[in-house]
């Protein structure tokens, strides 16, 4: 099965413009949400799907815009949480009128399945995409109307999803969970006459549009020749947004919610100052590069001095990517050998170091002993996120238990007892997490509105008691 934590967009122009070039700086500002495909979709058109990144295709982006010439476009960047690394999971998708991008994942699939004609099952080769799309497009068949089938999947779908739709009349839709799990934002862009749904408000920004709102939990948006028409196929939920896209996944560029994320992590990282105020440091270093703005956070709010320690090499292969959304340890690995410590700042000193999350702990580990070469005489590390300790069902990367670092086999530990183990694993001498109230008080919202499940181990939010699995079983390795 594939689930995914991805990108999304959807843009119709009504007065006629190729959106072609628009749809392919969108996916651009959005590669951060994905790393390995991205494909677009015109109406009746097979979709066009790429490995790698966007830019690794700009030699043929103008033979994209000339064949693939379209007022009316989705598209999708895919970094993947089940299911093999091929061009056959990537997206867009398309099932007999309708393509689809999807980001999110839906926590029932294989239950979902069986009510598509009783199709086999299995995580290797089956899409929770195709199969929820295959069970919508029948309902449509049935209703007459996107909504409308919509409110009946939502019934029998658990799980995170947003969905921009294309139908070969041209029409773009775009659909958001009634739980908000994942973003999804509206812009325009004036000048060719344009709305354009996105992820992130990223995408906007690198297209010139201005952002108008979020898309609503439980809202439908169709974009045609007849304007903008939005309902809302589901009501009066209770959100869950994804606390782990303000401290990691979001572009720091980004609103969500009302909240810039930059600011958001910047004030995360003056809470946790107040809940770690380590006084006897010589200077805070980021890990690069979303724990940049918090660690400047913590620098200004305690006083002590702010520095890039550790930069990356941007000219080596695998330097500019993200390494927790590469799909293999050996590629994480690979990207974190090129962090690379800056000497005459860190020899000698306590540093305090700030990053955004800890998952498996390949990443801190390996910069520990970086900081250690370097000289380092003390090393106090700080993490933005609470301690992971259990599997996403909502579309990030982490599917089973046994490889995250808190992970402790047939032992019953205490909170304390697990950091303490996770400290000596990586080699810190210091090791603080935040916590779920600190942190829900920095973005500036109420905790009960945030998603924690990873954290504590509830699943009421997705309606779910999952079967933990292995890594071989959830991703067909």
């Amino acid at each position: 099965m594939v689930k995914e934590n991805c990108g999304v967009v959807g843009i119709f122009s009504y007065d006629g413009s190729s959106v072609i070039p628009m749809v392919i700086d969108a996916l651009r500002a959005l590669q951060h949400r994905g790393q390995e495909a991205w494909g677009i979709a015109i109406p009746n058109k097979q979709p066009l799907k790429k490995l790698g990144l966007v830019s690794a295709s700009s030699s043929d982006f103008q033979k994209i815009a000339d064949e693939y010439s379209s007022p009316s476009v989705i598209g999708h960047v895919r970094y993947s949480t089940i299911g093999k690394s091929n061009l056959e999971n990537a997206q867009p998708l398309k099932i007999k009128d309708l393509c689809v991008a999807h980001n999110g994942t839906i926590a029932n699939v294989q239950e979902l399945s069986h009510l598509v004609g009783g199709c086999t099952f299995t995580p290797q080769k089956t899409s929770d995409t195709l199969v929820a799309v295959q069970k919508l497009v029948s309902l449509i068949a049935e209703t007459g109307n996107m909504g409308k089938a919509l409110s009946i999947l939502k019934n029998e779908m658990i799980g995170s999803y947003c969905f921009t739709f294309l139908s070969d009349d041209n029409s773009v839709y775009a659909a958001r969970d009634p739980k908000g799990f994942r973003p999804l934002v509206l812009g325009y862009a004036k000048d060719n006459n344009s709305h354009i749904i996105a992820s992130e408000s990223s995408a906007l920004s690198a297209v010139g549009a201005k952002l108008e709102r979020d898309v609503k939990p439980g809202e439908l948006i169709k974009l045609s020749k007849n304007g903008l028409e939005t309902e809302m196929f589901s009501e009066n939920s209770k959100k869950a947004h994804c606390s782990f896209e303000y401290t990691y996944f979001a572009h720091p560029t980004s609103v969500i919610e009302g909240s810039n994320i930059y600011l958001a992590r910047k004030r995360i990282g003056k809470f946790m100052a107040k809940k770690f105020p380590i006084k006897d440091a010589d200077l805070v270093i980021p890990v690069p590069d979303s724990a940049r703005p918090a660690a400047l956070g913590y620098a200004q709010e305690i006083g002590i001095p702010f520095d890039e320690g550790l930069l990356k090499d941007r000219y080596s292969r695998k330097g500019p990517l993200r390494s927790f959304i590469e799909p293999h340890q050996s590629d994480r690995i690979e990207i974190n050998r090129w962090i690379i410590p800056i000497r005459e700042i860190i020899e000698g000193n306590h540093v305090i170091v700030v990053d955004d999350s800890l998952v498996r702990g390949t990443s801190s580990r390996a910069i520990i002993k970086a900081l250690r070469r370097a000289g380092a005489k003390k090393i106090s590390m700080l993490i933005t996120y609470p301690p992971i300790r259990f599997p996403c069902y909502a579309g990030i990367d982490f599917p089973s238990m046994n490889e995250l670092a808190t992970f402790v086999d047939g032992s019953k530990l205490s909170e304390e007892e697990i950091i303490e183990k996770v400290r000596s694993d990586i080699g810190a001498d210091f090791l603080g997490y935040n916590d779920a109230e600190n942190l829900a008080a920095a973005i500036g919202m109420p905790k009960d509105i945030l998603c924690f499940t990873c954290s504590t181990g509830n699943y009421d939010s997705l309606g779910i008691k999952p079967e933990f699995r292995t890594r071989e079983e959830m991703k067909g390795e």
